[in-house]
């Protein structure tokens, strides 16, 4: 993500969303009463997963093998991306490994099961298997100033603007952030600003912060004015009216005066960390999505009779309409418990006096065969 430097009129901070469309999830599987296909000893199973790709099957991977067992609980998981708007199929196979198999299908087959995705997601307590979202959804809020900062300018005060940076596994700094610039002062208040927690530390309240606090210049020759290191952890002592005071120190200044104090202070005004709950984290809450389909049955759409009507009745094959509302409902049906979907009509002239009406129940009727 690439950031800008803004100025002190810049509108409001937009609320950040979660990075990626999609979610990955961990799948955990527990099978109970298998087959017994050894002789001398019991079962020796493990689990292959596939998922449906242009209509073959694709392993994504396998568990390992729980040797003598006919109730495993397998350590091995599955990640799986999952994408809401997709059907997506998926396979679980069992199999009892022949040590001198080479092929999968030379294994002893115990059993399978088909499913999709959303179903796994929605029906926990029915399924033998679990799901967990890897994702860290939790953001933070912060609200900072300054106070006494280090005057850049010769004609002016300082054009203060801070940048955070957190610390990568080869102990190299990378930078998340950079605040707007407050123009002409040495005591700033930047403005509130939001970031996912998993971009600023990881995820890992511990992982150190370094914050560098710049004097903006039109050249983009930028003067120093000092740094200090945090963690989420120290900064979250920011609450409930109670502000978190940090020395912003320059390290060439420091070595060079003997009373050297620090060359301004940043104030950590507010500190806030929620989570931002995503569209799987509803679904693992329970909650259910309605699907109600309205057709649009006035002249606009032609003759039903005629190829060019959205409602022409195809003796090949579905109009326009049933593709609709097929592909849909194929994908919310996994999220509703009754499965029985709503249809309402409007716009057609209906007896007995064949006035168009606002708002009707479609209601399928079953074939009347006469000979």
């Amino acid at each position: 993500m690439a950031y800008t430097l803004g100025s002190a009129t810049d509108g409001q901070a937009h609320s950040v969303r979660p990075q990626h469309c999609v979610t990955r999830v961990e799948l955990s599987v527990i099978a109970s009463n298998l087959l017994d296909r050894d002789v001398a000893s019991k079962s020796d199973p493990f689990c292959v997963l596939f998922h449906e790709v242009d209509g073959n099957w694709v392993e994504l991977g396998r568990t390992e093998t729980a040797v003598n067992n006919l109730n495993p609980v397998f350590g091995k998981k599955f990640q799986v991306d999952y994408h809401f708007e997709e059907i997506q199929k998926l396979r679980f196979a069992l199999f009892d490994e022949d040590k001198c198999a080479t092929q999968l299908y030379e294994h002893d087959f115990l059993g399978e099961f088909v499913c999709n995705l959303g179903v796994v997601l929605d029906n926990l307590a029915m399924l033998s298997i679990q799901s967990q979202e890897l994702s860290d959804n939790r953001i933070i809020t912060l609200t900072l100033s300054g106070r006494k900062l280090d005057k850049k300018d010769f004609f002016g005060k300082s054009d203060p603007y801070l940048e955070f940076h957190k610390q990568g596994e080869d102990s190299k700094w990378m930078l998340v952030h950079r605040t707007e610039v407050i123009k002409n002062t040495l005591d700033p208040s930047w403005k509130p600003f939001t970031v996912p927690l998993i971009s600023l530390c990881n995820g890992d309240i511990d992982r150190n912060i370094k914050v560098l606090c710049y004097d903006y210049d039109n050249d983009g020759g930028h003067d120093f004015i000092g740094e200090f290191q945090t963690t989420v952890a120290k900064m979250s002592e920011a609450q409930n009216s109670v502000e978190v005071e940090f020395d912003c120190i320059n390290p060439k200044k420091q070595k060079k005066k003997k009373n050297y104090k620090n060359s301004g202070v940043i104030i950590l005004k507010s500190c806030k960390i929620i989570r931002d709950y995503t569209f799987l984290d509803y679904i693992l809450g329970g909650c259910q999505l309605m699907f109600t389909v309205g057709i649009d049955f006035t002249a606009s759409n032609g003759n039903p009779r005629e190829p060019s009507s959205l409602h022409y009745i195809n003796p090949l094959g579905s109009n326009e309409y049933l593709a609709a509302i097929l592909a849909v409902g194929q994908i919310i049906q996994d999220y509703d418990t009754d499965k029985r979907f709503p249809a309402l009509g409007f716009g057609a002239q209906l007896p007995p006096d064949w006035k168009a009406r606002l708002r009707y129940p479609c209601i399928l009727l079953p074939c009347t065969h006469t000979d």
